[in-house]
């Protein structure tokens, strides 16, 4: 099953702006990266000890 697949509907900020908001912790799930794929190229979103994030590719 893919990333997309396990990802529950984006929840938006307001009715006025329609940009997706996912929770980092949601994407990652019980470890500290995810990867995400676009256009066929894949980055990693980590989790760092200090609660930041890190999107590498």
């Amino acid at each position: 099953m893919s990333l997309m697949q396990k990802l529950t509907p984006p929840h938006t900020r307001d009715s006025t702006d329609q940009t997706a908001t996912y929770d980092a912790r949601t994407l990652i799930g019980d470890g500290v990266k995810a990867e995400i794929v676009l256009d066929g190229q894949t980055y990693t979103l980590r989790i760092t000890c200090a609660g930041k994030l890190i999107l590498t590719k």
